[in-house]
């Protein structure tokens, strides 16, 4: 094995540019994968914030008795998926109404009567905060006979889905064509090297050398390309992802907002992707170049 690893290494140096041309160009790739990576990560944390946020409101009919509440948010706390139930009597969400509107208070000011129904608020556990089961919930709270109507963000809930899907169809989408394209550069340039050294293993193939010990060193070879490109790739993306947040803390203090790097799960998986692609590669072009008969390619 040392001795496949010893000349992948002797390859890789006696053909220095075409292998730093293919280290750079997988680098390019990774650091163009990971950087939606790290936007789709970081947005996924952005998303999961606001999810915490989404409440259901359910108003009530008019003229209950604190019997019916109290029985109403009874059955409610009891529904799938619910984390916990607050009763906001019409007076309290009044006064919550004039402290939002300070600078506009003139606006109730003339009131003769409240207006607002008495309202509970709904927050649901982690698990029933997307789209489809919130809207079943809210359907659910809607057909209690003492509800007058639910209020869930429907819009706001159901257009941050569709941003999430499609955000990660794209990050699929360009992840899956930079591996293609990284492969079919990889499988390029090994089978430059193949061919330029065409002469020495047609005679190892002649003289009955196995498949395996040619093309050992050339796996080998594409493993640690596809390492190295992976490694600079990331490194490349940490430094950038350094300076742009710097700059960004200092101008709108983003402290409010947490956003951080590759988790080092992801990082990992990453550089395995990117051996993958050095290895596969070179199978592509070793399948293809061993077809040759050595009589013909003489």
């Amino acid at each position: 094995m040392m001795t496949y690893y010893f000349r992948a290494i002797k390859d890789i140096r006696n053909n220095i540019f075409l292998n730093s041309v293919t280290v750079i160009t997988i680098a390019l790739s990774i650091m163009i994968v990971s950087a939606f990576l790290l936007f789709f990560v970081n947005a996924n944390l952005l998303v999961n914030s606001w999810k915490k946020g989404i409440r259901v409101m359910a108003y009530l009919k008019p003229d209950m008795t604190a019997l019916d509440i109290s029985a109403l948010k009874q059955q409610i706390t009891s529904m799938a998926g619910i984390e916990e139930v607050s009763y906001i009597p019409k007076e309290q969400a009044l006064v919550l109404l004039k402290d939002h509107l300070k600078r506009q208070s003139s606006l109730l000011s003339d009131l003769k009567e409240n207006p607002l129904p008495d309202t509970f608020e709904i927050r649901l556990l982690p698990s029933a905060r997307n789209d489809k089961k919130v809207e079943a919930l809210a359907v659910e709270i809607e057909n209690l006979p003492a509800v007058d109507d639910v209020e869930y963000g429907q819009d706001w809930v159901g257009r941050l889905s569709y941003i999430v899907r499609l955000f990660r169809f794209t990050a699929f989408a360009m992840g899956g064509l930079f591996f293609m394209a990284s492969v079919f550069i990889v499988a390029n340039t090994i089978r430059l090297v193949l061919y330029s050294r065409r002469a020495e293993i047609d005679i190892m193939r002649l003289v009955g050398a196995s498949d395996r010990f040619i093309t050992a060193p050339f796996y080998i070879e594409g493993l640690i390309l596809g390492a190295f490109g992976g490694v600079v790739g990331i490194l490349t993306l940490l430094v950038t992802f350094g300076i742009i947040t710097a700059r960004f803390e200092a101008g709108f203090a983003i402290g409010l907002v947490e956003i951080q790097f590759l988790p080092l799960g992801h990082t990992l998986g990453i550089i395995v992707c990117s051996m993958l692609v050095g290895w596969l590669g070179c199978f592509l072009s070793l399948k293809q170049f061993l077809k040759t008969d050595p009589q013909e390619a003489r």
